[in-house]
């Protein structure tokens, strides 16, 4: 089993973050929509892999976050893994970020979820996100 740290991201609109895998059938669920994050690596904390992953994806260095829960991940297409989940809010929308992995950026509503294909459980953790937090699924902004 590896580890995961991953993020619901939202911008300062309050809305999330996300962005489309590539559609390379090379790499798990191509072509689905994904949370920013990654693998974490050996010797690292779940929260220095999300700071480190967010960089790389997306310029940015992660100084606020926040951790929402884990999940054991066996179905995954891939193998299984756990994912360590966090929230943060930061103070810019797309068209001020520049996406450095995947197809394209974007930042929805909560309530938008059911309208994007996502990859792995993460459809799932949004939905838990929207259930325990449920003003954030009409608005998209999340409770600190």
């Amino acid at each position: 089993m590896f580890f995961v740290a991953t993020c619901l991201l939202f911008d300062k609109n309050n809305k999330l973050l996300m962005y489309l895998r590539d559609d390379n059938p090379a790499i798990s669920y191509p072509n689905c929509w994904d949370l920013f994050g990654g693998i974490v690596e050996e010797g690292e904390t779940p929260e220095q892999a999300l700071v480190r992953e967010v960089q790389e994806e997306l310029g940015i260095i992660l100084t606020q976050f926040t951790k929402f829960s884990e999940y054991d991940c066996l179905t995954d297409k891939a193998r299984p893994n756990k994912k360590f989940v966090f929230y943060a809010h930061i103070d810019a929308v797309p068209g001020q970020l520049v996406l450095r992995e995947g197809q394209h950026l974007t930042s929805i509503h909560l309530s938008e979820r059911y309208q994007y294909k996502f990859a792995n459980i993460l459809g799932e953790i949004i939905d838990d996100f929207t259930e325990r937090n449920p003003e954030d699924g009409k608005s998209g902004s999340p409770k600190y």
